[in-house]
């Protein structure tokens, strides 16, 4: 007889899920190089149009706090919204000191093209990958996971790009310490500011999502998070100041979604668990059921 132990039929070994994983992840940088080798090849629309469009004083929230500033100040005695944002053109201009500068800008913006908008497919190979270690209700619980995470990354992607970065950019580029420093930034310290802001929005709007699986694991209460209420709301203004360039009208205007969001996280967190105490219950009946048969 021999002492050779086979693994269960339905059971993977370790190396098993290495293998399993390896798969995925190769999946997914696969998807990243295909999208961003479109992105690539979309050179003029992704910089003139994408990159550089929050340089241009025409671009839509300059236009927007432009009409707030004019209106409110109007109607006030004094300025209550800096007028920054109606001038004509920003006093910085945008350099590469390198001479493979411009094309190891070009590559990696194309590759950060592919992470954001190969997202939801990225996400998806990471849930293929843990679903099957969980249990038949938790999937079905966990339906649409991957719909919402997205929408939820997408909003904070636009949100970032459409407000926190030009926020940044108008201030950090209209900002002089004398007249006799001129505003020349390389073209990394440009489009590193712009992916910041981009990236830091779209994962502060999973929040959501994260209280979600930690309430699931038992890590996090509705109680919790109400006691370190006032915590958070610290935390969130550090995160905001970090985001956002050291003005606070800046940090109010992207710290305001968070809170919402943590507010959200809040109402899901007791939704959750609500459904676990009954879940709880239900299975209590059923064990007395059994016992009394």
């Amino acid at each position: 007889m021999s002492s050779k132990t086979t693994t269960p039929p339905n059971e993977m070994s370790f190396l098993d899920h290495l293998e399993e994983l390896r798969w995925h992840l190769i999946r997914s940088v696969l998807a990243v190089v295909i999208i961003g080798s479109v992105a690539f090849l979309m050179k003029g629309f992704i910089f003139d149009t994408i990159i550089f469009g929050p340089k241009n004083m025409n671009f839509p929230t300059y236009r927007f706090f432009c009409d707030v500033a004019t209106w409110l100040n109007k109607i006030q005695s004094f300025t209550v919204i800096d007028s920054s944002f109606c001038a004509d053109e920003f006093p910085f201009t945008i350099q590469s000191r390198e001479m493979g500068g411009q094309f190891s800008a070009h590559i990696w913006t194309s590759i950060w093209a592919g992470v954001i908008l190969g997202f939801p497919y990225i996400l998806y190979e990471m849930w293929k990958f843990i679903s099957p270690g969980l249990h038949a209700n938790e999937r079905k619980n966990s339906r649409g996971f991957i719909l919402i995470a997205s929408i939820l990354f997408f909003i904070g992607v636009l949100f970032g790009y459409y407000i926190v970065a030009p926020l940044s950019i108008n201030f950090l580029g209209s900002y002089v310490v004398s007249d006799s420093v001129l505003n020349e930034f390389d073209l990394d310290s440009y489009i590193g500011t712009l992916k910041i802001s981009v990236l830091a929005c779209g994962i502060l709007f999973e929040l959501p999502i994260i209280i979600f699986f930690l309430t699931k694991v038992g890590l996090v209460t509705p109680e919790l998070m109400k006691k370190y209420r006032k915590i958070a709301l610290v935390v969130v203004l550090i995160l905001s100041a970090v985001i956002t360039p050291p003005d606070v009208t800046s940090q109010i205007i992207v710290a305001i979604p968070v809170i919402v969001l943590y507010q959200i996280s809040i109402f899901i967190s007791a939704m959750v668990l609500r459904k676990e105490r009954k879940k709880a219950e239900k299975e209590k009946k059923a064990n007395r059921n059994v016992k009394s048969n």
